[in-house]
């Protein structure tokens, strides 16, 4: 997510120059990775094992201020951290040629043909099944993943299995087949940490890696799922391996060992029992049912993670630690964003949703299609909800808005707090999260963008409109033929099209705008009568925030991703001085690098409160400097007579009837009722209406439930046409 506004627009020469040091910085990006996956290919080898690592341990481990951990963290943690600093520059570099608005048509030309080229593998190559709706792209890279494990296991085996003989397993008291079955259970767990090494990359909110591959964390929560169910399975199988071993071998008392300077089996027990109990509330059934208890069971993330560096020692748990390393940064500078209180000016009321709409800094710029987290203490202190942004940061640069369907308990408590003439409330407590979203969009490549949603999936189209109306409007610029469609049960379900266009006071409207709605109610066969030709009318709420209360910006500023790389590189620099003296001072002068004295679970404790340290310490000095100008722009927005944010109703009221509102923006709601269609008592025909479209690149947008993206997916990837590329959204309501 660009979290940042860009004050100066760069000249031709300095924009050349920087695709000039980005192209450097990819070819940078490349080697790295591929040294990256050579490594984990090479590494179940004996040329790596019995060449290659020696020769690296007896250069690096032999030094007296890392010890044995000296070899993962250079040849596994460093990398990876190196790809996230170099990731957050290029990142910030692509702020500036982030001016697709300014594009001509040539340029266009030429990114619709090279994204074209792709437009095959992007294509959904699987539809139906557990892994949901897959691109041919992500089936590509599943297949080489399971490969890698397949390959690392298989080489594993095999050279373990020569090394076992009658002779060997007699030596051990045991059978042949039983010192397999502890090779196998070891080598499970060796693959098991590959997994888990990637495990934590996708649900790093605010990762520099993400990015670069074209991804979000919303987007890639589906690949942790995959992840996870590896994880565990390898895992299971792991211990289950071992306590079959232990039982066969009458050693069923290894289970209760805690060695000082050896593996913990006491420790990985810990971390399994909390692996299942996370594994079990992803069920689907459990997860829809009870998700509060799905929720705060993978609070054991915690125990799993400290636990398992505890089993294995610091050294080997360094190859699994840059994912979650970057993690932990996200979710600590999450944790302090989530301090502030800010300022939900106000609130539009719909039938069965609502739309809350906050103040932001200008200096926060996010994409169409990005998700914020809510907690209203009030409601729960502890819940924490994702919602799709609806506004537009181009188009409404002092507002935040998001909107919300009464479903759950949590948003039908919000909705009486604030629909209810009674209620004295005139001011709520909200902390967020985020946004978070894409670094860029590629809309304006196609030459129309199909938006089918069904119900609440109508939420990320209605900021790709407002957004659009800014480009059209303010930039005048070309934008692609806009087709919404979307279905709804019933017709007070409508009143979610109302939010198409933002509050009064915003001088924009739809008339430069090609834009056509299809509405769908599938559960009415005719309009009610008690309603009008008109769309469903909504009411607005003005709240009085606190003086204390802040608009929502950006927790690192307006530099977020040099500040994000920043402390990435500061902290781990802090990490290894702190490391290096620990070592060198502390734990040499007990052990000597023999790793026979000092105690493995202790020097893990250690690592781990170090680790803590340099995060927390150097995310914290980030933070505060970055505030001070944040406060600086708050006092600017203390009060409410923004023309963007100003009540049209007396002060009197809280409440403002909406009828005033649509006589002070006639034009474009007149504008928006024109371009509406609604139809009663029938579904859409999707594949009619896709098949319909014209034009070279139709973009196709689909949002809502699963049935509905399946059926998309499938009509764009029947071959039938070659013009429809389709893309998935991910939403929250």
């Amino acid at each position: 997510m660009d979290q940042t506004v860009v004050n100066k627009t760069p000249t031709s020469h300095q924009k050349h120059m920087i695709r000039t040091i980005r192209a450097a910085m990819r070819l940078l990006l490349i080697v790295l990775i591929m040294g990256f996956f050579f490594l984990w290919i090479i590494m179940p080898t004996n040329t790596y094992k019995l060449k290659w690592q020696p020769r690296i341990k007896a250069k690096v481990n032999t030094t007296t201020y890392f010890g044995t951990q000296g070899s993962t963290l250079l040849l596994y943690t460093f990398p990876v951290l190196l790809f996230a600093v170099l990731g957050c520059i290029y990142n910030h570099l692509g702020k500036y040629l982030d001016d697709h608005h300014h594009h001509n048509n040539t340029e266009r030309s030429d990114k619709k043909k090279s994204s074209n080229k792709l437009g095959l593998w992007k294509q959904p190559m699987l539809v139906k099944g557990p892994l949901g709706i897959v691109s041919g792209i992500e089936l590509g890279f599943f297949v080489m993943f399971i490969a890698l494990l397949v390959w690392s296991f298989s080489t594993y085996l095999q050279n373990s299995f020569a090394k076992i003989t009658l002779e060997s397993a007699a030596e051990d008291g045991e059978k042949v087949w039983e010192s397999k079955l502890e090779s196998s259970g070891l080598r499970l767990g060796l693959v098991g940490n590959i997994c888990l090494s990637f495990l934590f990359f996708p649900v790093a909110r605010g990762s520099s890696v993400l990015p670069l591959f074209g991804l979000t964390s919303e987007a890639s929560i589906k690949y942790h799922i995959w992840l996870g169910h590896m994880v565990m399975t390898l895992f299971t199988a792991h211990g289950l391996c071992y306590i079959i071993f232990w039982a066969v071998t009458n050693q069923i008392s290894a289970m209760l060992t805690w060695e000082k300077t050896d593996v913990s089996v006491v420790a990985g027990e810990i971390a399994l029992v909390a692996g299942l109990a996370m594994w079990v509330t992803v069920i689907p059934r459990i997860r829809r049912k009870m998700f509060e208890l799905f929720f705060y069971t993978h609070y054991l993330y915690i125990v799993f993670v400290f636990f398992f560096v505890l089993h294995v020692g610091i050294p080997y748990a360094c190859i699994m630690l840059p994912a979650f390393y970057l993690f932990m940064v996200d979710r600590f500078l999450r944790f302090l964003q989530s301090r502030n209180s800010v300022r939900l000016v106000s609130t539009r009321i719909l039938p069965d949703s609502f739309e809350l709409n906050f103040s932001k800094t200008q200096g926060l710029n996010f994409q169409p299609t990005s998700t914020i987290f809510i907690n209203v203490p009030s409601i729960s202190k502890i819940q924490w909800h994702p919602f799709t942004i609806t506004s537009s940061s181009k188009l409404e640069p002092e507002k935040l808005s998001v909107l919300v369907k009464c479903e759950g308990s949590w948003s039908k408590k919000l909705h009486q707090v604030l629909s209810s003439p009674s209620s004295s409330v005139d001011r709520l407590e909200v902390a967020v999260e985020g946004p978070y979203g894409p670094v860029s969009t590629h809309f304006l490549r196609h030459d129309a963008l199909v938006m089918v949603s069904g119900g609440s999936g109508i939420t990320p189209f209605i900021s790709i409109i407002r957004d659009m109306i800014f480009n059209a409007k303010a930039l005048k610029s070309k934008t692609p033929r806009l087709l919404l469609i979307s279905a709804f049960k019933n017709s007070s379900d409508l009143a979610a099209l109302d939010i198409v266009l933002p509050l009064a006071g915003t001088p924009y409207d739809l008339a430069d705008l090609n834009l056509q709605i299809e509405a769908f109610v599938t559960r009415e066969k005719e309009q009610p009568q008690s309603q009008t030709t008109k769309l469903p009318i909504s009411r607005t709420r003005w709240l009085k925030p606190s003086p204390t209360d802040s608009p929502i910006s950006a927790v690192l500023g307006p530099n977020h991703w040099i500040w994000l790389g920043g402390i990435i590189a500061s902290s781990f620099v802090v990490l290894l001085v702190l490391i290096g003296l620990i070592t060198r001072f502390y734990i040499y002068p007990i052990d000597h690098n023999s790793n026979k004295v000092f105690a493995y679970s202790y020097r893990a404790l250690l690592n781990i409160l170090v680790i803590c340290f340099s995060i927390a310490g150097t995310a914290s000095l980030a933070v505060v400097w970055n505030r001070r100008e944040n406060d600086m722009k708050a006092k600017q927005i203390q009060s409410l007579d923004g023309s963007s944010l100003t009540p049209t109703a007396s002060p009197e009221s809280l409440f403002y009837n909406a009828e005033r509102e649509l006589e002070l923006e006639s034009l474009p709601r007149q504008t928006l009722g024109e371009a509406t269609k609604v139809h009663y008592g029938q579904r859409p025909d999707l594949k009619r209406i896709l098949f319909e479209c014209k034009g070279s690149s139709i973009g196709v947008l689909a949002s809502g439930p699963k049935q509905l993206r399946h059926e998309v997916a499938n009509i764009c990837s029947s071959g039938l046409v070659e013009n429809l590329h389709f893309e998935s959204i991910s939403f929250s309501w």
